[in-house]
């Protein structure tokens, strides 16, 4: 992927697209989908979608009892339980998947957490970045041989438009000189973005692409640890947590470009690409604001994707991938 890709493709769908309207007619019985949070939110929403349109869904869930309650009447869904600031628990999840299935057509990384408190995981590393990009990077390094073995499958991760607060801060990933939650956030999303460009880098040989998105805004349980106050302040919500911030969609919407890059056949020989709205998005320029859409350069930056990826198996101890 070159940053010359970032073009859109002419897709039919947009921001108003539902993730029914992008699986429309689509068949998806035989394949086996793992879906990151697909017990709540937008993680619910593309559940839904890929089990009626007969894929078998695995849901690593750090709440199991609750993911169970949750998919109770979905047919074709099944609970693993999986802490992503753990990566032993990862792991685990791995081992059991690999266990069950003998292939593995889609990997949907949509579970994630957003402007938390300070907190530190493991060996002291910030919790952003532990379970936004740390735990799904051992994921699919672990999940690798059953993606490898599919013969084309794609891995779809939920990055944010919150990538262009800032860069990976090689200088001081993990905020020991003073935290600041947004920046925490915005480094953890451009993070998956550069994991999304060196994986399918280093999958496409094998047939596996690699995407990443932003989805949109959407009020789902990602905001859970801010203030209400405080989303009344950024005017996504009223006083009684109505939604009344413009542009926000709901999460059948949001779920929409996670699900298109999973299926769509526009997609087929391309990859490592970020998408927004059902479509490639263009590369936006440092001073553009973050509603304007688009995709910074330093966060498809092939080099920049190398260096984190080689950052993240020092740190993490994840099974190399390929050659």
């Amino acid at each position: 992927m070159t940053i010359s890709e970032q073009q859109p493709l002419g897709s039919p769908f947009s921001a108003a697209s539902t993730a029914e309207d992008v699986l429309a007619g689509t068949d998806l019985s035989g394949k086996t989908a793992v879906v990151t949070g697909g017990y709540s939110g937008l993680g619910l929403a593309t559940t839904h979608a890929l089990t009626a349109a007969g894929a078998r869904v695995i849901v690593p869930a750090r709440r199991p009892e609750v993911a169970e309650a949750a998919l109770a009447d979905v047919k074709g869904a099944e609970v693993v339980p999986m802490d992503l600031a753990d990566l032993d628990s990862v792991r685990e999840a791995a081992a059991r998947i690999t266990a069950s299935v003998a292939r593995l057509d889609l990997l949907m990384a949509v579970a994630g957490v957003m402007a938390t408190p300070e907190r530190r995981v493991g060996p002291g590393w910030e919790s952003q970045l532990a379970a936004n990009h740390f735990g799904h990077f051992t994921l699919a390094c672990e999940l690798y041989p059953l993606l490898a073995g599919a013969g084309g499958a794609r891995v779809v991760v939920n990055s944010s438009a919150g990538h262009t607060l800032t860069g990976f801060r090689r200088h001081d990933p993990h905020f020991r000189t003073g935290y600041d939650k947004w920046l925490a956030y915005g480094q953890s999303k451009t993070a998956n973005i550069l994991f999304a460009v060196h994986l399918d880098a280093l999958g496409r040989e094998d047939g596996v692409r690699a995407f990443s998105l932003h989805p949109g805004k959407i009020i789902t349980g990602l905001q859970r640890e801010m203030e209400l106050q405080e989303q009344i302040d950024l005017g996504w919500v009223d006083e009684h947590g109505n939604v009344v911030g413009a542009g926000f969609k709901s999460p059948s919407q949001g779920a929409a470009t996670g699900l298109w890059a999973a299926t769509s056949p526009l997609l087929d020989g391309h990859g490592g690409l970020y998408l927004e709205d059902c479509e490639v998005a263009r590369v936006s320029a440092p001073d553009e604001a973050m509603d304007d859409g688009g995709v910074r350069g330093y966060a498809v930056d092939p080099d920049a994707a190398a260096r984190l990826w080689e950052l993240s198996l020092a740190a993490t101890g994840a099974t190399p991938i390929g050659r």
